[in-house]
């Protein structure tokens, strides 16, 4: 398989991974009610948080297979490719607001991504 596959895939599980572990953290309850062991307590016992964590561990796994195939100069810059989706997930499913700034700022990474490719 292609290592840019399979660096496609990393990028998914990273994102996937972030989204279901904020959006179990917020099924939790907050810190200040929980306390700090309460809510670590609640939040690892979290369906969604479990998962999520799960699927960073594979990610790390296909992590050490793709620096076998990549260069770090690439590959590493490549993962910013999750902020942008991490970005669009946030607004489309968790109802977060981004503000013009922060969006043009994404945008400008991404543009970087291209550049590098290019390179």
């Amino acid at each position: 398989m292609s290592p840019y596959i399979l660096l496609g895939i990393n990028i998914i599980l990273g994102v996937a991974g972030q989204f279901l572990i904020k959006f179990g953290v917020n099924k939790v309850g907050g810190l200040e009610e929980l306390g700090l062991v309460g809510f670590l307590t609640q939040a690892f016992l979290s369906p969604f948080v479990f998962f999520g964590l799960g699927l960073y561990g594979i990610s790390a796994v296909l992590w050490v297979i793709l620096l076998s195939k990549l260069d770090l100069s690439i590959a590493y810059p490549a993962l910013s490719i999750g902020y942008v989706l991490v970005l669009l997930i946030s607004v489309l499913f968790l109802g977060e607001q981004v503000s013009p700034i922060r969006f043009a700022s994404t945008l400008l990474i991404m543009v970087g991504v291209v550049f590098l490719f290019r390179s």
